[in-house]
């Protein structure tokens, strides 16, 4: 294994609709940041992964998620190989997965419902949000709003007719519409992540409902703690009374508000990470 050699790897254009030019940037500028601390960097499309040179790399910096990918790289990563975030971590941002393990810390996250796309006889109270169950947002009929019985039908069989077998339903919560970044797998004084940055969402009328950026923070590390995530975003709703909803969590979001400076707040974490690594 090299002393600097460290591997990036893009996310699959499939899985960043609208997003292709920011998801590229932030890893460029990130293996930018670690090329200036000595390290020798390669970045690569997951299409691309067998091009790799067959050099064992110091670590690997990755926003792909698909499965075959992640295979290959669960295989390095078992050979004691640092990755950021790990093939396990990314896999549990699959909803399928991410839901238990949200459960199971206690998070403050958005009621979800594990069903069948052949369909559900009880659809529950409306409106709902009729999700694909692995990964997010790819293109349009993986997030449905669905406000009628037939609308969650439709939204389910759209999906089964693309061979998925499962989705998630989801109740709409009323609120102001807030995104989130967080960077690192320690605390601050006050349990917010190491490096955190929030904003409210464009194109929505905010209520101005009450929101304690502390409790999100905390609410944001303990999710990512539970799913092993060090590079991380999402959103949340901000309800009527202040309470703090998530809804999503994502791996390496593309942090296009804050390219630069997340990007050297990255390459310092992976720094870290890989400068423990052993040969």
């Amino acid at each position: 294994m090299s002393d600097s050699y460290c591997w990036g790897i893009f996310r699959e254009s499939a899985h960043s609709p609208g997003r292709e030019t920011d998801d590229t940037e932030i890893l460029r500028l990130t293996g930018k940041h670690l090329e200036a601390r000595g390290f020798r960097v390669v970045i690569q499309s997951p299409e691309d992964i067998a091009g790799l040179p067959a050099e064992r790399p110091r670590g690997v910096f990755m926003m792909c998620e698909q499965l075959a990918i992640l295979a290959h790289l669960r295989e390095l990563a078992a050979r004691g190989v640092p990755h950021v975030n790990t093939p396990q971590a990314v896999l549990n941002t699959y909803r399928d997965r991410m839901i238990a393990l949200l459960d199971e810390a206690a998070v403050s996250f958005v009621p979800s419902r594990l069903v069948t796309t052949a369909g559900v006889e009880e659809v529950g109270a409306l409106p709902l949000w009729v999700k694909r169950a692995d990964v997010h947002n790819t293109q349009d009929g993986d997030v449905t709003f669905a406000a009628t019985p037939d609308a969650v039908r439709a939204a389910l069989a759209g999906l089964a007719a693309r061979g998925m077998r499962q989705a998630v339903l989801q109740p709409h919560v009323a609120g102001d519409l807030v995104k989130f970044y967080g960077i690192g797998g320690n605390a601050r004084a006050d349990g917010t992540p190491a490096w955190f940055r929030w904003f409210y969402h464009k194109n929505q009328t905010l209520a101005g409902h009450p929101l304690d950026p502390v409790a999100l923070g905390r609410a944001v590390r303990r999710a990512a703690a539970a799913m092993g995530l060090e590079v991380y975003g999402g959103d949340a709703i901000v309800t009527a009374t202040g309470a703090i909803v998530l809804i999503d969590v994502n791996a390496w979001p593309s942090f296009a508000l804050y390219r630069d400076e997340a990007s050297a707040a990255i390459a310092e974490h992976l720094a870290r990470r890989f400068g423990a690594a052993r040969a």
